[in-house]
Parts: C-alpha cells; sequence; structure tokens
C-alpha cells in the first residue's frame, strides 16, 4: 500500500472574505434592507429622492414601529405571481430544446453539464407577456410597479428559502463544496455558498439561477415600468425610459444569448450556492437594477435629441469594449487567435493574454461595465443622486471581484503572475486603476 497521502477533496477553509462571519452576517440582512430602503427612500409618495434627512428618519422609524407596515411588506398577489414564475421558468427549462454544454473539470475529476436554453425562455417569457399587454392594455401590466414591495419580500423569501435548502442539503454524504465555504461557521458559511454545484437530477441550480428567474425577470419589469409610465402619459413614453429599457434590454439578450460565456465566471467555477448568490440573482438584479426606469415612471423626463445622442455614445462604446474584449478572450479559450494576440506561458501550461483589450487593462470588459452602467443612469437626469446608486455599487462589486480573482490567481500561477502585471500594469481602467 502505497503511503503518498491524496489531496483532501473538501479541504477546510482557513481565510475568510467579506470581513470574515460579522461582515456576513451584517451583509445577509443589509442587502434585503438596502433593497427596500432604495424604494421607501425614493418613490412617488416618499416626498424627494431621497426625501430631507429632518422627515426621512422619523418617517422611516415611525413605518418599522407600525405592526401594520410590516404586514403589507407581504402581499398574497405578488407571492402568488413571483413563485409562479419561478415554476414557469422551471418548467421552461424542462420542455425547451437546448444544447448541453460541458463546464469546465471540477475537484473531482468530473465535470458539470449545463443545458442551454435561457435565451428561448426570455423569447417565450416576452411574446407571452407582449401578447397579454395587446389584449388587455398597458394599464393591465403595470403590477410590478403597483406590487413592487410584496413582489420585493416575495423574492427575498425565495431567496432565503434556497439559501437555508441548500445549505443543510450539503451535509449528505458526497457533497462537493466550494473550497470557500466550508470554514464550519454556520454564518459565513450560510453566506458564501457551501456546496459548490447543488443539483436536482441534471438542473444546475447555481446556473440556473445566475440568468433566468432574476435576469429575464428584469427585462420583465423594465416592461413593466415602461406600462405604467405609458398609463400615465396618455399611452406615450418618454426618450429616457426608452434609452434605459434599451439598453438594459441589450444587456439582458447579450447575457443570455451569450449564456455559454457565464460557465467560465468565477460564481460558477468557485463560489458555491448560498445566500450571497441566491439574494443577488433573486432580489438584487430584478428589484435594484431596475431602479432607473421605476424612477420613470413617477418622475418623466425628456431628453431631446441632443441629449440622447451623447448617452446612446457612452452606452455603446461600454458596450462595444465590453463584447469584443470578452470575445477576445472566450475565442482565446477555445483555441482560437484570429487576431494573433502575444501571450506568456505559465508553468502550470496557462496561457495569459498580454496584447489587444487584454493588454489595456487585466479586467478591460469591466470598464466597459462601467460605462454602461454610468449611462443606465445618465436618462434620469440629476436631480437625485439615488439612481447613480447602481454606478458606485457596480463599481465596488467590480473592484471587489477583481480583486478576489487576482488573488487566486497569484496563488496559482506565482512569479508568472508577477511577470504578467508588469506586462499589464493597470487592472480596469488604463492610468487611473
Amino acid at each position: 500500500m502505497s503511503d503518498i497521502k491524496r489531496p483532501v477533496l473538501n479541504p477546510k477553509t482557513t481565510s475568510y472574505e467579506f470581513l470574515g462571519p460579522p461582515g456576513a452576517f451584517l451583509i445577509t440582512f443589509g442587502v434585503p434592507a438596502l433593497a427596500y430602503l432604495l424604494y421607501f427612500t425614493c418613490n412617488q409618495s416618499s416626498g424627494g429622492c431621497p426625501p430631507p434627512v429632518n422627515t426621512l428618519y422619523p418617517s422611516l422609524v415611525g413605518a418599522v414601529s407600525d405592526p401594520a407596515f410590516w404586514w403589507k411588506l407581504w402581499d398574497p398577489k405578488a407571492f402568488a405571481l413571483y413563485y409562479s414564475w419561478y415554476a414557469f421558468c422551471l418548467l421552461a427549462w424542462a420542455v425547451l430544446p437546448g444544447d448541453w454544454v460541458q463546464g469546465t473539470q471540477l475537484r473531482n475529476g468530473k465535470y458539470q453539464n449545463y443545458k442551454i436554453n435561457a435565451f428561448s425562455t426570455a423569447l417565450l417569457a416576452i411574446g407571452l407577456s407582449t401578447g397579454y399587454i395587446l389584449r388587455c392594455g398597458v394599464g393591465s401590466f403595470t403590477f410590478f410597479y403597483d406590487h413592487w414591495i410584496g413582489f420585493t419580500s416575495a423574492a427575498l423569501s425565495m431567496s432565503f428559502l434556497q439559501a437555508i435548502l441548500w445549505y443543510a442539503l450539503s451535509f449528505q454524504e458526497g457533497k462537493l463544496l466550494a473550497v470557500g465555504g466550508n470554514s464550519g461557521n454556520f454564518i459565513y458559511d450560510f453566506y458564501i455558498g457551501r456546496e459548490l454545484n447543488p443539483t436536482v437530477g441534471s438542473l444546475d441550480i447555481k446556473s440556473f439561477n445566475e440568468l433566468r428567474p432574476g435576469m429575464i425577470l428584469w427585462l420583465l419589469i423594465d416592461i413593466s415600468m415602461a406600462c405604467a409610465q405609458a398609463a400615465r402619459l396618455e399611452g406615450r413614453i418618454t426618450d429616457s425610459m426608452i434609452l434605459v429599457i434599451s439598453f438594459q434590454a441589450l444587456y439582458i439578450t447579450d447575457a443570455l444569448y451569450n449564456e455559454p460565456a457565464v460557465l467560465t465566471t468565477m460564481d460558477i467555477i468557485y463560489d458555491g450556492f448560498g445566500f450571497m448568490l441566491s439574494v443577488g440573482d433573486l432580489l438584487w438584479v430584478p428589484f435594484v437594477y431596475s431602479l432607473q426606469a421605476r424612477y420613470l415612471v413617477f418622475r418623466p423626463l425628456e431628453l431631446g435629441y441632443a441629449r440622447s445622442a451623447a448617452i446612446v455614445a457612452v452606452n455603446f462604446l461600454g458596450y462595444y469594449i465590453f463584447r469584443a474584449s470578452n470575445n477576445e478572450k472566450n475565442a482565446f479559450r477555445n483555441g482560437q487567435n484570429p487576431k494573433n494576440l502575444v501571450y506568456i506561458t505559465t508553468e502550470q501550461g496557462s496561457k495569459l493574454l498580454t496584447s489587444g483589450w487584454w493588454g489595456v487593462s487585466r479586467h478591460p470588459n469591466y470598464m466597459g461595465d462601467l460605462l454602461m452602467a454610468l449611462a443606465w443612469s445618465l436618462p434620469t437626469g440629476f436631480e437625485t443622486p439615488i439612481t447613480y446608486f447602481y454606478v458606485v455599487y457596480f463599481a465596488v462589486l467590480l473592484i471587489h471581484r477583481q480583486r478576489r480573482d487576482e488573488e487566486k490567481c497569484e496563488k496559482k500561477y506565482g512569479k508568472d503572475w508577477l511577470r504578467y502585471q508588469k506586462l499589464v500594469p493597470y487592472r480596469i481602467i488604463p492610468y487611473i486603476y
């Protein structure tokens, strides 16, 4: 018998992110609280976006101390519609045709397979919604605006239910755990995600939630916001609303159409499925990312041709950088190099691009993301900082993700990563960061 020790399949997590269990605890409750706060500080009856501090604080304190306030968070109609929507996504995944794509190799030597049909699911949902609007009128599709808090609570309940379920099931024998979610601390592991790839039959829960229930719902919410504005403006919508919906629809359909690209992200490869991803996918994406469209319902704004053209230019510059850089990366990973891009080869055999978009910065796609985020907020004007929350949040998110990614790369590639950093010195934005 050999005395050679095999590596442990599920090693204990020895380092924390997000300031460890205290940080995970604060984020677990802080993220939902912030989603609600963005609504209560910026809605049609709030008295401003945000209202003056001398009125905001007393009104919030008075509201949360009233039992009736908490009951209003639970809207039976919104709950029924939200859970029906989730069931629709599951059914569409099962019955709609789609290619099966193999993901990256797991630590146990196996591969996870993923069914690719998010784009066709979106087309079906949009087609059914369009038919409903044409038959019943724009006023019939305003329920997301009318029952916003109820839908937010329904998505939050689904987020907690899934996080609890998959955390509990992760203790079954034979589960492959996430390297970062096996600390033994309940609060931290619940938040980060303990099991790497929870599945039901052939359904991969993590990739399913990544694109379908939240991302497609975001688009439907935007359509609902346009309907709510049209119902108030005698059937028309403003150019600012058109821009916001068009920009976000482009981003969403691009992500859905290029679904296989998500299989190379950190979320899929490294992170377990816990509350961090469940609340991000199911609550945060559809109900926070649609903030600008919701604002324009009760603060309609006409931009005119000149301002609209300038904002369009910002968005398409960002989209071009985002898509062109991702196409370069994906082609190179698939063994193609039509542009004869320069790269270095690490001791592990991996290749790191040092020219093209990936020679401009280590994360040029993030630079495109940030420009698009700015373009989504510019149509709301400058009367409130709240609609620019997404830009600030997204910048923090991308910088954190960039640092997580580069920390893993430094551990993996060692001195080769230091050599790469000298060749590509800028992290996201050249000459700035």
